[in-house]
């Protein structure tokens, strides 16, 4: 930390000889790597870390971090003879500036460079922005740069909250959204309770989800809130035994510690941007200590 109180930003080799950038603040630190502008570690000051990360997750050049906050884009899911969720959550990122703010909190601005998979679709430019301060503050921004053809496609920010055991855990903040449920072959539901808890493997994609959602720590008595902007679509995910068992880069109990609530704009809620347009999303993570 500087002795004036202002965050710092020090370039480092990360695991696997990627590159990788950590932050210092007087609130809290963060690693962000180049590697698909993933950020892998936020921790508050006398908290637990906010974010899982997998300790079987890869570290190399071609495959996406098992954990922290993957980029989904320009797709959601898998798509034939393609990396599922995209690709940019696979490049390296270009970082264009940090800025330290004069409360101390501190700004990355990543951009994804050219490369073969994006020269498939409508021109664009897509922009990163992460801040550290006492909470987590993440902006996606796209922008059509095409002066004749729609931009469609989908962005979601794959967010691994670290829990201490999932079982203590309780969700809020999705009741009446209508989610695909796809454990269940692509039912349609309603969530219908004031909470959810999770005790088999979850996968829902909630449309039309616009508000903010708490996640309940009992153990770590611990409340996470995932609070949004231009994100109408929430994703939960949770792989539960069998699917933990099936994931090479995943260990085996690692579901019991950690939950997916995603933010973004997916299936129904895909974006088509017009020539010029641009499209910003932004979450923010913060959380409190609590009695549960």
């Amino acid at each position: 930390m500087k002795p004036d109180g202002l965050g710092q930003v020090i370039f480092l080799d990360g695991r696997g000889e990627l590159p990788m950038l950590e932050v210092r603040t007087r609130w809290s630190t963060a690693e962000v790597y180049l590697h698909g502008a993933h950020v892998t570690s936020f921790q508050k000051r006398h908290e637990p870390p906010l974010l899982f990360l997998s300790q079987c997750s890869r570290f190399d050049e071609g495959h996406p971090i098992r954990g922290g906050i993957p980029i989904v884009f320009p797709w959601f899911g898998p798509r034939e003879g393609m990396p599922a969720h995209g690709f940019a959550r696979v490049k390296q990122w270009d970082m264009r500036e940090f800025t330290a703010a004069p409360d101390g909190s501190v700004s990355l601005r990543f951009s994804l460079p050219d490369c073969p998979e994006a020269a498939l679709h409508t021109a664009f430019s897509l922009e990163y922005i992460v801040t550290v301060g006492e909470a987590l503050s993440l902006e996606l921004v796209v922008t059509n740069k095409s002066s004749v053809d729609r931009f469609d496609f989908e962005d979601c920010l794959h967010t691994y909250l670290a829990v201490d055991d999932i079982n203590a855990v309780t969700i809020a903040g999705l009741k009446g959204a209508t989610y695909i449920d796809k454990v269940a072959d692509g039912a349609r539901q309603v969530e219908k309770g004031d909470t959810l808890r999770i005790s088999s493997e979850v996968d829902r994609v909630y449309s039309d989800s616009r508000a903010a959602v708490e996640i309940r720590d009992a153990r770590f008595g611990r409340v996470i809130r995932v609070e949004k902007e231009n994100s109408a679509s929430t994703v939960v995910w949770n792989p539960w035994i069998a699917k933990s068992q099936a994931l090479a880069d995943f260990g085996n109990d690692e579901y019991l510690n950690m939950l997916c609530v995603e933010s973004g704009n997916v299936g129904s809620n895909r974006i088509s941007l017009a020539p010029g347009e641009t499209s910003r999303m932004k979450v923010i993570l913060s959380s409190a200590t609590a009695q549960l």
